[in-house]
């Protein structure tokens, strides 16, 4: 079985699709194929179908949910497939489970990748950096769950999953901005900071990115308008570690140069002295 979360939800047996129509049973499954090989109890089954307002058929409904989606796992499975759509999703005390191994949703793919590729950051083996966390990345096909309708548990989860998203892509951003690829990341960066316009990681990146490509003015200009806005909309300044890039940009500080900050950690470490 294989189940997708990251972008639309795709769940697989066999070759074919054992994803419901319905809306709260797409829920069940979501959840479900988000804690793989462990117990998912009742209850926070039906906080996230229901919320606090529990509806007095809630046990029943929710058993018959579980039974749907268990006529959509045995058509798939077939007569030929040993054991059952029951030993798939199966029942526990207290709860249901999905026993699938943790590597056939593509969340546990993407987190397996990301910590291999935060150590070989770690490490300075930036080329494999960069290539294992645009590969987590890749798995990526739109927002997590984008055509489900997330209740309190599954919102937490998302919401988990696209901040590590973004860490990650910011990562990897670093990392090929100590391989001196950044004239190749200007324009990534440029939807980024408009996409998150109050992000300072990634504004940083931006303005390294522009100011090592010879576009000093572009550079100043990102901390501008960066600047501005926090004041206006927080009535803060930028942070110490970004005032000091921009004066080190000022200054033309050689330690911004792509050769001298190739072993930095990443982008902030270049201007945190």
């Amino acid at each position: 079985m294989k189940i997708q979360v990251l972008g639309a939800l795709n769940a697989e047996f066999n070759g074919i699709s054992v994803v419901p129509t319905a809306g709260k049973p797409r829920q069940i499954l979501a959840l479900l194929a988000l804690c793989p090989g462990r117990v998912v109890p009742v209850p926070t089954l039906m906080e996230e179908i229901w919320g606090t307002e529990l509806p007095q058929s809630s046990m029943t409904t929710l058993q018959t949910y579980i039974l749907q989606l268990r006529r959509l796992l045995g058509t798939a499975m077939g007569p030929d497939v040993p054991g059952s759509a029951k030993d798939v999703l199966a029942t526990r005390y207290g709860g249901y489970l999905l026993q699938i191994p943790a590597e056939a949703v593509d969340a546990f793919q993407y987190e397996r990748l990301v910590v291999e590729g935060r150590q070989a950051f770690e490490d300075g083996e930036d080329e494999r950096a960069a290539a294992v966390l645009r590969a987590a990345l890749d798995l990526w096909d739109g927002p997590a769950l984008v055509d489900v309708r997330v209740g309190p548990i599954l919102e937490i989860e998302v919401m988990r999953m696209e901040q590590s998203r973004l860490v990650t892509r910011e990562r990897r951003i670093d990392a090929e901005l100590r391989l001196g690829r950044h004239v190749e990341l200007i324009a990534e960066l440029t939807d980024l900071v408009a996409r998150h316009p109050q992000h300072e990681g990634l504004h940083s990146q931006a303005m390294v990115a522009l100011y090592r490509s010879g576009r000093q003015a572009a550079a100043l200009d990102v901390y501008r308008r960066l600047r501005q806005r926090l004041i206006e909309e927080l009535g803060v300044e930028p942070s110490p570690q970004l005032q000091r890039l921009h004066q080190a940009m000022l200054a033309v500080y050689p330690q911004l140069d792509v050769v001298a900050g190739a072993r930095r950690s990443s982008t902030f470490d270049l201007y945190a002295a």
